[in-house]
């Protein structure tokens, strides 16, 4: 998939998740396999540029691979100035949010609330496109509602403004993420237009990646959810697609270094403090069966870089004892 002057060496990409798609997630995405990952959406309003979310979501110091900063808000001019602004601290590709379904997002008009307006879906992308010289991609869900799915309008509009990608999410903005994600949009789209149409949601096996390129007809897959606590998905769902075999299960040494790597690098990247708290949801999420419920709450009630490195260690070290 090419996306500008970026030729993708596949087919999948890490959907921008806020609050969990920093760099340390994105680099561990990137090493297991991953084409792209595109980061933590970022507000177009400059007076929340200061804060410490909105800096470390702009820092792009030892970024592996391509680096896509996604963008959010209403208005063209300050999406265009963010842009702008982006690609001076290192941005290669802006990639615009019109997807996010989240009320704090949709109250201020922006992220899935504009596609109830393609007019100004239009004057955002037509602004953006023509303030930077990288390219520019697009995320967006089917539609609003069930009702009202204008994703293959949006797509249409989307490519006259000069979009170089668009990924579709495949649920409305009221579907939030109830239900299961439809394909027959994504399909739709892709017939329609001709840059290169990417597929999101519920992705979260090798066999559904397999079902949902050969029937949307799709050119990459973007993988968000599935890869949290499994950042190493996107090595299985490559190995399946290359071979159509399955790959074993992790090892849990291998499960072992890279929980404790990407502890280490959110306390670095957070501090302590910001960093514990980041790692609790992290640990949730590789440790999420049932009977690791015992150790999650114990894990969360942990103040102490120390401790739960520790833990983690001890965990592991029981698991191989017994």
């Amino acid at each position: 998939m090419q996306i500008g002057p970026y030729h993708l060496k596949n087919q999948l990409i890490v959907a921008p998740m806020a609050g969990v798609t920093d760099q340390p997630f994105r680099n561990l995405c990137l090493r297991y396999g991953a084409a792209l990952a595109v980061s933590e959406m970022l507000s177009s309003n400059p007076e929340v540029w200061d804060t410490d979310k909105s800096r470390l979501r702009m820092t792009h110091a030892g970024e592996d691979g391509i680096r896509s900063v996604q963008i959010a808000g209403a208005d063209p001019e300050l999406m265009a100035n963010a842009a702008v602004v982006n690609v001076q601290q290192g941005a290669q590709i802006i990639d615009i949010n019109m997807g996010c379904p989240a009320k704090k997002v949709n109250k201020k008009l922006a992220g899935s609330a504009l596609l109830q307006d393609p007019v100004q879906v239009e004057a955002i992308l037509r602004a953006v496109v023509a303030a930077v010289d990288v390219p520019v991609t697009l995320k967006i869900r089917t539609g609003w509602a069930p009702e009202h799915r204008n994703g293959v309008h949006i797509a249409q509009i989307a490519e006259d403004c000069g979009i170089a990608s668009l990924a579709v999410h495949g649920r409305t903005r009221q579907c939030m993420y109830k239900g299961d994600a439809e394909y027959d949009t994504i399909k739709a789209i892709k017939k329609q237009i001709s840059i290169p149409v990417v597929a999101n949601g519920d992705i979260l096996t090798p066999e559904k990646a397999r079902f949902v390129l050969d029937y949307t007809g799709v050119d990459a897959l973007m993988i968000g959810r599935g890869a949290q606590g499994r950042p190493w998905i996107y090595r299985e769902i490559q190995h399946y697609l290359d071979t159509g075999n399955k790959l074993a299960p992790v090892e849990m040494d291998e499960k072992r270094q890279v929980m404790l790597e990407h502890l280490k690098a959110l306390y670095q990247l957070y501090g302590d403090y910001k960093g514990i708290r980041f790692a609790r949801k992290h640990v949730g999420w590789y440790l999420d069966q049932e009977h690791q419920r015992p150790f999650r709450a114990e894990f969360n009630r942990l103040e102490t870089v120390e401790e739960q490195c520790s833990m983690v260690e001890r965990y592991f070290d029981e698991f191989v004892a017994n």
